[in-house]
């Protein structure tokens, strides 16, 4: 059975950038500016409060992982008021070794492990839409150990670095969102994978891209009247079921007009099109640019 949060998660292309030791002790605070990349961290020892803009604030305890898909502006601090100091992650350098926030001497109040990476997917605006905003998962220890493993890797200079890398950035991901609670999520791919009704449309379209969907048939693939499956999808996914597809047989397109080597008739078969003229039509309208051309900026 096709697993649609594992293709969209290869899709996105996960690359593991940049990931260190963190601590803090007595009163401090920083507040990094919106980032737009994905970051994560891992918390080992300790306690200390989590502010993301437009989400509630947390407060992050010992065996704790928080993935944010986007990063925004948010706050990390210690549990007593202190003044905040501001930081730009898209300017500041890398700094060498553990990171320490507040006082400098003595045993820290709290250890974390965290990072960023990057999709290298064009498209990962489009697909990071479809995940939470935020996801705070607490007593996973596999995802303890697999930030560790990121961070052990990412330290090292040995050949298959950089490809070990990726396959943990994915697994990461992967088990941060099978773990996340659907309940907590917005409306996205989670909550709608979370309905097993709307669970069978999604592997559905999916598993049989090429096939000519219409919401009636994907309705009885679910179970449900039409008008059912159609106020269903939308208040669980976010987007109407035919705008879904839409989106992800134009993603799915641009990766394989980016490799190349594909003619035009063939790709508009393998997403659904029964002719390249009628694809053609149709991704210049979703993404702006005919795919001849969108294939010559690519390469």
């Amino acid at each position: 059975m096709t697993d649609p949060l594992s293709e969209v998660i290869r899709l996105l292309s996960p690359k593991a950038i940049y990931s260190k030791g963190i601590s803090g002790a007595g009163r401090w605070a920083v507040r990094y500016a919106e980032f737009g990349q994905p970051g994560f961290c891992a918390v080992t020892e300790g306690r200390c409060r989590l502010a993301v803009d437009g989400e509630a604030p947390v407060i992050l305890e010992e065996g704790d992982f928080v993935l944010l898909p986007a990063t925004p502006a948010f706050t990390m601090s210690g549990l007593e008021p202190a003044p905040v100091v501001r930081m730009d992650p898209k300017t500041a350098p890398p700094p060498e070794g553990e990171i320490r926030h507040g006082r400098t001497e003595g045993p820290p109040d709290v250890r974390q492990f965290g990072g960023y990476f990057t999709f290298a997917s064009p498209d990962a605006t489009l697909l990071v839409s479809l995940l939470p905003r935020m996801i705070h998962i607490r007593d996973v220890p596999r995802l303890t150990q697999l930030v560790r493993l990121v961070g052990e890797e990412a330290a090292r200079d040995d050949i298959g670095r950089d490809l070990i890398l990726e396959r943990l950035v994915e697994i990461l991901l992967i088990e941060a969102l099978r773990a996340a609670p659907p309940q907590d999520a917005r409306p996205g791919l989670l909550r709608g994978l979370a309905d097993p009704r709307i669970a069978i449309a999604l592997r559905q379209m999916h598993g049989d891209v090429e096939r000519p969907w219409t919401v009636p048939e994907l309705a009885r693939e679910a179970g449900l009247s039409r008008s059912a499956f159609f106020d269903r999808f939308v208040r669980l996914v976010g987007v109407r079921p035919m705008e879904y597809l839409l989106s992800w047989r134009m993603a799915l397109a641009k990766t394989l007009l980016r490799g190349g080597g594909m003619a035009l008739d063939e790709v508009a078969r393998r997403i659904g099109y029964g002719s390249a003229s009628t694809f053609s039509t149709a991704f210049s309208r979703h993404v702006g640019l005919p795919p001849r051309r969108f294939m010559r900026h690519a390469a």
